[in-house]
């Protein structure tokens, strides 16, 4: 049975996130709803991450088991016309070995995160960024973000919720950067908590505010407390960039 690897871009505020919900407004069932109209089969897909809802992604990995060797044009430009205004697409489509799997290979995942920094509502980018009207020092930022980089107990920036068996996650990057009037935050590592991200983003604000020094955002992450979280950036800012794979999504 032939393995696909099927590379996603979606509009989250369209959807309740990534995975299966009850009243079907998740993207998981509307590319499953793609693929059982073209193929005849009913299948479910295993994703490199959940997103929550009305969180974005450009590059969403996934991989689904089919009877048939399709042709992957025709598989593409199937499911995209079953998706055609639902707001999700494919991007890309590759046959792989049937050990590759979306989530377990991977070996690191991208996100950014977009700030508009400006009084002027962001009229071409609503429901796509954070909109922070007051002054945002990225020198700053980035001087907090320097102090999450690396090994550490998460536990401050760990939703209630998250299911990961340990709040101990390698960072490997937290980049700030601005653009005109945006701020992009990048941040890669193997595996994240749940809300991790923005739970990061949020407390880095009050630091680029300048309501905490750099020291008050290390010593909330080293109290292992949730509560010493700063708030929780809204999800419409971020974006599911990148999946790497180092070889194991190797099209055969």
């Amino acid at each position: 049975m032939p393995r696909y690897k099927l590379t996603l871009e979606y509009d989250g505020t369209r959807f309740h996130g990534w995975q299966h919900q009850q009243d079907g407004t998740s993207v998981q069932e509307a590319v499953e709803r793609a693929i059982t109209k073209f193929s005849g089969e009913t299948r479910r897909i295993t994703a490199a991450g959940r997103t929550d809802t009305g969180v974005h992604a450009t590059h969403q990995v996934a991989h689904v088991d089919l009877e048939r060797d399709w042709p992957l044009r025709t598989l593409a430009d199937a499911m995209n016309a079953h998706l055609k205004g639902v707001g999700v697409q494919l991007v890309e489509t590759r046959r792989v070995a049937d050990q590759f799997d979306a989530r377990i290979s991977a070996v690191k995942r991208h996100y950014l995160y977009r700030i508009v920094n400006r009084r002027a509502f962001a009229v071409l980018d609503e429901g796509r960024v954070w909109q922070v009207k007051w002054p945002i020092d990225p020198v700053r930022m980035q001087a907090g973000a320097d102090r999450l980089i690396g090994k550490h107990d998460f536990t401050t920036f760990r939703a209630s919720e998250c299911q990961a068996k340990s709040p101990l996650k390698t960072l490997d990057r937290l980049d700030v950067t601005q653009i005109g009037h945006e701020i992009h935050i990048r941040a890669s590592a193997r595996s994240f908590l749940h809300s991790q991200v923005r739970s990061m983003v949020g407390s880095l604000i009050l630091v680029a505010t300048g309501k905490w020094t750099p020291d008050d955002l290390a010593d909330a992450l080293n109290s292992c407390d949730r509560s010493r979280c700063g708030p929780l950036a809204p999800p419409q800012g971020l974006y599911l960039v990148g999946v790497d794979y180092d070889g194991a999504d190797q099209a055969v």
